[in-house]
């Protein structure tokens, strides 16, 4: 069954068994693959001179060329290439979005690969037609290598996903252990849209190092050790269920003089940074430079070389308190008036319906907080209908969104401003800048006095991903 298709490429990594698989491609009538053709050293093969006519030296020059020559003069049936994560990356936004591109995904277990590349580099031997030929050798496990190794093909794997899922497009998936199977090499053939099958498969290129790992590694009780301690299914892993979200450029702040940019996190020390940078130009609120776009920021950056961004962090329960008292249990200007109204009636927070008055005691605060708290949990999770606010979102996933359009120079936590505000300032040549003023919560009841285990434990539960990424400790 041909899906119309008029080039293919085969997404691959070294000893994978891509070799293999390109031989017995190239047996079919009316498919050839042209091996590595955008490998960044060579064209093709090792000792080639040219794909189709296009040098090395026009294909580094313009490698849309190279591919449309494939696609459209491979002689007597459809053309295709083998492309590695490292190969030449200006084509891979042009094969990923390409329908008529037809993406053939070849894995192998990550361990068996990385074994066979040490041993190809410990003999030199990267293909056998021979066995009377083939050189011995063990390879030697390190970790750390296998680590990076195993990172650079997980994430190349995690964008080729993404990036057909994106364009509604599915890939031709085989496996190492697949290519002995003849049907399924015919079936492969039959998607490419050739007409021909093959009775058996080419037998010119030999499986190198048939042996079990335990045979071909020589510290291999080193690898078993190395390996159980990776989490290979992410067990450890925090869920995150929040959605992303942008860089909020409009939220950043400037002073005036001093080129400090301030990238707040909601919830956070805000008026205490804001009053730091009025004090450290001497200007009023007024003054601060603000409501940027991405252009009239990019604009700033550019006219104040040498400038430094910053956010500030603050402990994830003193935010959380921050966030309710402000947001949540007030009803004044600036409240979230309908959120508050939708936790009362369908969440059962137990706020009074207006101003909280004299009856709402330390102990009712402490029961509202301490219900807010279980809410956002399940908010942060994605099981309720309450959009999540930025008031109450992760730091992390704050911090990831402003990655979208520039990450800071410096993430401060809110107990270390007084420290490193002042040095930020004098990176950037401010000769003696004043130290941050602390400004007081609005809140009816202060978190100290309603703080207990409790509280700290449901505090954990919800932002269990800022306490991790950051670090924190019990708030108390």
């Amino acid at each position: 069954m041909s899906h119309g298709f008029d080039c293919f490429v085969v997404f691959a990594e070294m000893r994978t068994g891509s070799n293999f698989l390109e031989a017995n491609l190239n047996a079919f009538d009316g498919i050839t693959c042209h091996g590595e053709a955008f490998n960044p050293h060579f064209i093709g093969y090792p000792n080639s001179e040219d794909i189709l006519g296009i040098t090395l030296a026009e294909r580094d020059h313009d490698p849309t060329r190279l591919l449309g020559q494939i696609r459209h003069a491979t002689p007597g049936g459809i053309g295709g290439f083998r492309y590695f994560h490292d190969h030449d990356p200006r084509v891979l936004d042009a094969l990923t979005r390409d329908p008529k591109v037809a993406k053939i995904v070849l894995t192998r277990n990550p361990a068996e690969s990385y074994v066979s590349w040490k041993i190809a580099r410990a003999t030199n031997q990267w293909k056998l037609t021979n066995v009377k030929r083939r050189k011995e050798a063990q390879a030697h496990f390190d970790a750390q290598e296998f680590e990076d190794h195993l990172a650079a093909l997980q994430t190349f794997q995690v964008m080729l996903m993404n990036a057909l899922q994106k364009t509604a497009q599915t890939a031709f998936y085989i496996d190492y252990d697949d290519l002995q199977d003849v049907e399924i090499m015919n079936g492969l053939a039959r998607w490419l849209g050739a007409k021909s099958q093959l009775d058996s498969l080419n037998t010119a290129l030999k499986v190198q190092n048939p042996e079990p790992l335990s045979q071909k590694v020589e510290n291999f009780s080193e690898m078993e050790r190395a390996l159980a301690r990776m989490d290979r299914f992410n067990l450890s892993r925090t869920p995150n269920f929040e959605p992303r979200r942008g860089p909020v450029v409009p939220s950043y702040v400037a002073a005036p003089r001093t080129p400090l940019l301030y990238m707040p996190i909601r919830s956070g020390p805000e008026v205490a940074v804001q009053r730091w940078l009025c004090a450290l130009d001497d200007v009023g609120q007024k003054d601060l430079l603000g409501d940027f776009s991405q252009g009239t920021l990019r604009a700033w950056k550019k006219d104040n070389p040498g400038h430094r961004s910053f956010t500030v962090i603050r402990h994830p329960l003193a935010r959380a308190h921050e966030a309710f008292c402000t947001k949540i249990l007030t009803t004044r200007q600036g409240s979230f008036k309908g959120i508050r109204k939708t936790l009362r009636r369908a969440h059962n927070l137990p706020i009074p319906e207006d101003e909280p008055g004299s009856d709402y005691d330390v102990n009712a605060h402490r029961e509202a907080f301490t219900s807010f708290l279980a809410w956002v949990k399940a908010n942060l999770q994605g099981q309720t209908a309450v959009r999540v606010d930025g008031h109450w979102a992760t730091q992390a996933q704050c911090i990831q969104g402003m990655a979208e359009f520039t990450l800071p120079d410096m993430i401060v936590r809110e107990d270390e401003m007084a420290s490193y505000l002042p040095a930020l300032a004098m990176q950037v040549g401010h000769a003696s800048p004043p130290d941050p003023a602390s400004v007081p919560n609005a809140a009816p009841f202060s978190l100290a006095e309603i703080y207990d285990d409790q509280i700290e434990a449901l505090a954990r539960d919800a932002y269990a991903r800022d306490y991790i990424m950051f670090g924190f400790g019990d708030w108390g």
